[in-house]
């Protein structure tokens, strides 16, 4: 972990991408990302078995979606539709944003900031959820894993690209929020800066091993971090 503040960070940041599970909602809290892995790694087995049994050994959708281009490109596109189907019906199932995050959406548009969602999820799944919980207003862009392009997702720093074209504001000047140590090496790509969120046991020692340039373990430190009046 470098040595900055939180308040140096966010001081040298114009536009703040938040990662989405995790920083923003529990994507799999109300449907377990085990049953969604089983049902993807069936789908997988219809066009290649083998293939299928290799993705059985996974609880992790992400990682079966990874595998699908082996089975070809007509396997490719039902692990994503199928994905993308499940992520919408989840994030449905999900329950409220995870505590202070709506606050450091508030913030950091407040502090005229501008402010992305990236996902390795679909633009689908986050738009629902943010149509679900009247957030879209707070969110000047959505860019969400780009469709049968599993290989563009975090670690690629393919969307905050995307991100930071879009917002029109330099890669340097961004900052982006993530629980995940493929975050952190995505913004590490781009030249930004990274704030890992210690959301789980153990977190804080990956993310600090990854580089990130200052680790939270509440959203809430994002918050009122951005509500300061000063920007060093």
């Amino acid at each position: 972990m470098g040595s900055s503040t939180l308040r140096e960070v966010l001081g040298a940041t114009r536009a703040v991408l938040f990662d989405f599970d995790g920083p923003i909602c529990d994507v799999f809290a109300g449907r377990p990302a085990r049953d969604v892995a089983r049902h993807l790694a069936e789908t997988l087995a219809e066009f290649d078995a083998a293939l299928g049994r290799k993705a059985d050994g996974t609880d992790d959708p992400m990682e079966i979606l990874r595998l699908a281009p082996q089975g070809g490109e007509p396997a490719l596109r039902a692990i994503e539709e199928e994905l993308t189907k499940a992520e919408v019906t989840a994030v449905r199932l999900a329950g409220p944003p995870i505590p202070g995050a709506v606050a450091a959406l508030v913030a950091a548009r407040a502090s005229g900031r501008k402010v992305a969602i990236v996902s390795n999820n679909s633009t689908a799944c986050v738009r629902a959820f943010l149509l679900l919980h009247e957030l879209r207003h707070l969110v000047d862009v959505v860019v969400g894993r780009a469709s049968y392009w599993p290989d563009a997702m975090k670690p690629d720093p393919h969307s905050l690209l995307m991100a930071s074209s879009e917002l029109e504001t330099h890669p340097h000047a961004c900052t982006l929020i993530g629980d995940s140590v493929t975050d952190v090496e995505a913004t590490k790509a781009t030249g930004g800066r990274s704030i890992g969120f210690a959301n789980k046991p153990g977190k804080e020692r990956a993310l600090a091993d990854a580089g990130a340039d200052v680790i939270v373990t509440a959203m809430t430190a994002v918050a009122e971090a951005l509500s300061s009046p000063s920007r060093e």
